[in-house]
């Protein structure tokens, strides 16, 4: 018996329709990409992406860019679901502290494969989102899954979120590990469900611009990327 989806789409049918099939040809293309050790020039910084952990695309540079221009002397940074340790290595680069977690082991171990050699200090934990995550950050990076599908491994995990449950618990929690005046780097596209990430901040009382935007169009389909600068707004704020 199939299992019934709980999470149904803000957006037409037919659009999360066209969502699922587009995301059965990235799945292929990235399975394939996926599965010999890559190794990435990227902003500067060398990073090693192994067989099971997710390699760095063309949409990745709007929020590692963001992250440079973000990121403060003195911060301590969260990089939630830190894949292949990218963000985190940038974020190093001028942070006080940073703390890596990721669902995945193999990811946990890349994370700190690079960030040794890229010669910056990152601590890396297995984490179920703040499951393994103690006090409060300056700054939290999150690069979540896009798509509300059951992962059928844990390397199709870093695109795929069953129900949202992992980008839901994230909003519901966040505010317990977000310092006094700090700022959250939030990626997300509109192949996945925009809409419910922008509902989920709202309720958690978050404003937020949008730092970068980069599209792309495959198949007849334009997709858009943004970088979300978000802010705890003490009148509710509004997503652009």
């Amino acid at each position: 018996m199939t299992k019934e989806r709980r999470h149904h789409p803000m957006m037409p049918a037919e659009h999360a329709e066209r969502i699922r099939r587009w995301h059965e040809n990235a799945y292929r293309a990235m399975t394939e990409e996926g599965a010999a050790e890559l190794t990435f020039s990227y902003l500067g910084r060398t990073i090693v992406v192994p067989p099971g952990v997710q390699p760095i695309t063309g949409m990745s540079h709007p929020l590692g860019e963001a992250v440079l221009a973000e990121v403060r002397a003195g911060d301590r940074v969260l990089d939630m679901g830190t894949g292949s340790g990218v963000n985190a290595v940038l974020a190093a680069s001028r942070a006080a502290e940073v703390l890596a977690v990721d669902i995945n082991p193999r990811a946990v171990e890349a994370a700190r494969r690079n960030a040794e050699r890229n010669g910056v200090h990152v601590e890396v934990r297995l984490s179920d989102v703040f499951s393994a995550v103690e006090g409060t950050f300056d700054l939290i990076v999150f690069d979540p899954p896009f798509r509300w599908f059951a992962p059928r491994d844990l390397f199709e995990a870093a695109t795929t979120d069953e129900d949202y449950r992992a980008m839901t618990a994230f909003f519901r929690g966040v505010r317990d590990h977000l310092a006094p005046g700090g700022r959250m780097l939030v990626f997300f596209g509109t192949s996945g469900d925009l809409a419910y990430l922008k509902s989920l901040a709202r309720v958690a009382g978050f404003q937020a611009q949008v730092v970068a935007h980069q599209d792309l169009e495959k198949d007849g389909w334009r997709v858009d990327y943004y970088t979300f600068l978000m802010k705890v707004s003490g009148a509710g704020g509004e997503l652009d």
